[in-house]
């Protein structure tokens, strides 16, 4: 084996446990995002609709270029993270995350407040104010959640382990989401301005309390962030090309000198498999799973986040719930979404990945279904179809991130760019949906056709997009998930 040994101990780290500690602190690194992205998925769109009054078109374009902004972000954001080095000793992935949390810290809070200078002028000035804002927000967001994301093939080679960190990952997703509604929840009781059950409607005179909630939790996330960069150490050190060219390098020159010496043959099987078997970008683009898994989890999220943004609009305008209920429903949905994402480890190992997948497929099928049923004069079962969003959502989400780790597997070298690339098929799709149903929104006031118009978006849409992962969960039933062709080949070749 003779120098090729080093070169592959240095990944032997990520099959010792991980402690409790380790994984807590791992889990709430991405607090400062779930929060932010809690307020801007659930509350963006009905904050300009309703309290800023802005136009459907100028609000839907708004949330598009945050999301395409992400897209084109977060693929730079992967191939960066997977090849740079880092700053002062803290690990690539956490430069990254350091970065993107500043970043996040510094724009977020200007989306959900007054304009500055331009708070009574013409909707188009001020959404050209809004918008950088909203361009640096998405590129701090990106780069914490790629190098976060990165970091579970770096911590572990376990499948169960990477399941569970998926699985309290999500679960303080969901925590974050149960702060932030819950504090939108009890500001309206604290500050009963514009009242509180008198109107189904946001109006201007509610523009306080999205000013305060933004602020608490910037403010909350930016100090969990701070714990996690002092509590969780990069200990698996992952090989990028060039570091893994220049260690084989080293190899083979030793191997020569050695067998120049002795006059017996080098054994290299080890780099020449290691060399075969590491994964670029490029190769990336020729896996065929790579583009299945692509699509599971575009349309998951898809799902969780049409859902998420176009329900407070649903409760108040279909349903004509009292406005707290834009706080109290999705608070119900990601309770749910709780206790779901808790029991995702044992019911994965129990059935599998694919079984889990279509076990959320079915529920978020039945909420759908269960939507577009549902009359204003029966509006207290919306309950029951936000627990079923949130056992839905949160089973294909964690499941989609777990089917994701496998397909990285150990190749853990190009992780980030499989990440960046998933989230940018996300980002990308959310983008264009949002914008097609703000630009379809049969009028600007509020009108029998408008008031049906989020009941027809929370059936077709979500529900569309299940369809489509059950088609695509189809495909994959022959194969296992994380069999590559170049993986195979390298195996092949070497025999």
């Amino acid at each position: 084996m003779l120098e090729s040994a080093p070169l592959l101990k240095k990944s032997s780290s990520s099959h010792k446990n991980l402690s409790l500690c380790q994984r807590l602190l791992y889990s709430i690194g991405h607090v400062l995002n779930d929060l932010t992205a809690s307020m801007w998925f659930s509350y963006l769109i009905i904050y300009f609709h309703q309290v800023k009054q802005f136009d459907n078109t100028l609000a839907g374009y708004l949330m598009m270029i945050g999301q395409i902004s992400d897209a084109l972000f977060t693929p730079f954001v992967g191939i960066e993270s997977d090849r740079s080095q880092g700053i002062l000793k803290i690990g690539k992935r956490k430069t990254w995350h350091l970065i993107g949390t500043v970043c996040v810290a510094c724009s977020f809070p200007f989306i959900f407040n007054k304009c500055i200078t331009c708070d009574h002028t013409k909707d188009i000035y001020q959404f050209i104010y809004y918008a950088p804002f909203v361009i640096i927000f998405q590129f701090g967001w990106a780069s914490t959640q790629i190098s976060h994301l990165s970091l579970i093939p770096d911590l572990t080679a376990k499948e169960d382990e990477r399941v569970e960190l998926n699985g309290t990952r999500y679960a303080f997703t969901v925590l974050s989401n149960l702060t932030v509604f819950g504090l939108f929840a009890l500001l309206f009781y604290l500050n009963t301005e514009g009242g509180i059950g008198n109107s189904n409607m946001l109006s201007p005179v509610d523009n306080n309390k999205f000013r305060d909630l933004v602020f608490i939790v910037v403010s909350l996330g930016v100090v969990v962030s701070f714990l996690f960069q002092i509590g969780v150490k990069e200990g698996v050190k992952t090989l990028s090309h060039v570091e893994a060219d220049e260690a084989i390098s080293k190899s083979l020159k030793t191997c020569s000198s050695m067998s120049s010496s002795t006059g017996e043959s080098c054994q290299t099987i080890e780099i020449s498999m290691l060399r075969k078997s590491l994964m670029s970008w490029k190769d990336w683009l020729k896996e065929k799973q790579f583009y299945q898994v692509a699509v599971m989890y575009m349309c998951t999220r898809l799902f969780v986040n049409v859902s998420q943004i176009y329900l407070p609009l649903y409760v108040t305008e279909t349903l004509q719930m009292s406005k707290v209920n834009v706080a109290i429903m999705p608070l119900v949905v990601f309770v749910s979404g709780l206790f779901t994402s808790l029991v995702m480890k044992p019911v994965n190992r129990a059935i599998g990945r694919k079984a889990t997948y279509f076990i959320g497929q079915l529920c978020g099928i039945g909420a759908c279904v269960w939507i577009y049923f549902l009359k204003e004069s029966s509006k207290q079962y919306c309950y029951g179809v936000a627990v079923l969003l949130g056992i839905g959502g949160s089973t294909m989400l964690v499941t989609s991130l777990a089917m994701t780790s496998d397909l990285i597997g150990q190749n853990t070298e190009s992780g980030a760019f499989v990440y960046g690339a998933m989230s940018f098929t996300d980002k990308l799709s959310n983008g264009i949906a949002v914008v097609l149903i703000q630009q379809n929104h049969p009028c600007t006031n509020c009108c029998p056709m408008c008031n049906q118009y989020f009941k027809t978006v929370l059936t077709f849409v979500p529900g569309g997009v299940v369809l489509l992962t059950i088609v695509v969960l189809i495909t994959l039933l022959p194969t296992k998930i994380g069999t590559k062709k170049k993986g195979m080949l390298a195996v092949l070749d070497n025999h």
